[in-house]
């Protein structure tokens, strides 16, 4: 038991803590933000503007975030994080009109990309590097947790109390957040370069972590389905008159991932990238299939539990592998890279699959999704020495 005391001390639980309420307030806002601008007067167009700008501002200030994660200290960053966090929330709350949605968006979006970039380089570095996976895999858990919980949470308060009360509750997790990581002892300081070192690295600034860059092409290809079904399964499942609970797919989603990373913990630093790599385009085969021919609630709960192991468990296997390819002094920029293939995926998913669902039919939305994986098969067998090798790095 020695081994477990050491990666889960008070420091770590602290930033994981930290990292659910962040990531909370944020999924909170995600289901409420649209019928909110519209019921502000904006358009369905300026509403749909107003819920992707935050992705599509990620997209730019990821690389920002990462390597100013690799020269300040990662409390200073999550700090200012988390208060354009509350300041876009607050805003939200106080809007008089849509136009001012966009902007608080924006603010809401900047504090978002610090704290993802920072909070999971913070956790990484308060741990031994061969723990990494295993710091990932339940820093992913809170994620996972987050995503599953705020917008089922949102979508019941928002019932019952309408728009403004409910964001509040946004504003609430947020300065949770600030508040937690005031109580982390290391502060996680960059470690002090030599001089001839910073001459030679100091000037450059780095959009990307290169070894990292197949690692962002199967984040994207991997997130894709994912953010489409987030995004579309509603009304994929009206259009198609399904008799299916499709409220509870994301909880049994990760309910599901719970138990997969409680009971496969120990595994995620030692078993190499191709293993999950094939179990994971298995399943997310078996869940476009289960989709694509749904039919009752049973279908729905195992395309759910194949999704958790399709995309659930290969996202915190991409995250731990970009930190283990990148050198120590540049973990910010390899969780930049990472996020960036992920932000596409989130961004680009739904908008694809949403222009896709014009042109063809909508029981062709799933099936036409399995053209992906040609796709992750060719980028895994360009680079798989390279993603194979990640767990030797220590």
């Amino acid at each position: 038991m020695a081994k477990e005391k050491s990666i889960y001390t008070k420091d770590v639980i602290l930033v994981m803590a930290a990292s659910f309420f962040f990531m909370f307030s944020t999924m909170f806002v995600n289901p409420l933000i649209n019928g909110y601008a519209k019921s502000l007067g904006a358009s369905s167009a300026f509403a749909g503007v107003i819920v992707g700008i935050m992705s599509i501002a990620s997209m730019f200030l990821r690389p920002i975030a990462g390597n100013l994660t690799d020269k300040l200290s990662k409390y200073c960053l999550s700090l200012i994080g988390g208060i354009l966090i509350m300041i876009g929330v607050i805003g939200y709350v106080i809007a008089s009109a849509s136009n001012w949605l966009l902007i608080f968006r924006l603010i809401n979006g900047a504090g978002f990309v610090l704290c993802t970039v920072c909070m999971s380089t913070w956790l990484a570095f308060l741990v031994p590097r061969a723990h990494v996976g295993q710091a990932m895999g339940f820093y992913g858990l809170m994620n996972a947790l987050a995503m599953a919980v705020a917008p089922a949470l949102a979508i019941n308060v928002y019932q019952k109390t309408g728009y403004r009360l409910a964001l509040i509750a946004s504003a609430i997790a947020a300065f949770m957040m600030v508040i937690i990581i005031q109580f982390v002892g290391n502060r996680a300081n960059p470690k002090k370069v030599t001089a001839k070192k910073k001459a030679s690295s100091s000037h450059q600034f780095k959009i990307i972590q290169k070894n990292v860059l197949p690692i962002a092409m199967l984040t994207t290809l991997f997130a894709f389905p994912y953010f489409a079904t987030q995004a579309d399964l509603v009304t994929y499942a009206q259009e198609r008159h399904l008799n299916v609970n499709v409220g509870s797919f994301f909880l049994i989603y990760a309910v599901v991932l719970l138990v997969i990373r409680i009971f496969l913990k120990n595994f995620f630093d030692t078993v190499k990238f191709g293993i999950w790599f094939w179990v994971s385009i298995g399943a997310t085969l078996i869940y476009l299939l289960l989709l694509s021919t749904m039919k009752n609630n049973l279908m729905m709960a195992l395309a759910a539990a194949f999704m958790a192991i399709g995309y659930g468990v290969i996202y915190s296997i991409l995250q731990s592998t970009a930190l283990l390819l990148a050198p120590i002094s540049e973990q910010g920029l390899a969780s930049s890279t990472f996020y960036l293939g992920l932000d596409i995926g989130m961004a680009f998913g739904p908008i694809i699959m949403g222009l896709i669902s014009d042109l063809l039919p909508i029981k062709f939305f799933y099936p036409i999704q399995l053209l992906l994986l040609p796709l992750m098969l060719i980028v895994y067998w360009r680079y798989h020495t390279r993603l194979n090798g990640a767990i030797n790095h220590h």
